[in-house]
């Protein structure tokens, strides 16, 4: 294993976000974890970056068009939810 290992403030000093919401958000972020002790790789960071990476879909930034909206453009638009509770299923 080679390469740097940051500690919470490091890590949030290079993300440049609050030590708190690593803290808050650790279990969907990638990690290693020795113990108690938690240290965060470059690989790591870079990886919760691009995670966390957004690009405009709408503007004169954006790179790909905005998806179309509606019913029939969705793979499962042509779906309806089931009836509430307690209410018979009529056949179709």
């Amino acid at each position: 294993m080679s390469g740097r290992r940051h500690t919470y403030p490091e890590a949030a000093e290079i993300l440049r976000c609050e030590e708190t919401w690593l803290r808050r958000h650790i279990k969907k972020l990638p990690h290693s974890k020795k113990g108690r002790l938690v240290t965060f790789s470059d690989a790591d960071l870079d990886r919760i970056d691009t995670l966390h990476h957004h690009e405009p879909t709408v503007g004169p930034l954006a790179t790909v068009p905005a998806p179309v909206q509606g019913a029939a453009s969705h793979p499962m638009g042509h779906l309806s939810p089931l009836p509430r509770r307690g209410t018979a299923l009529t056949s179709a």
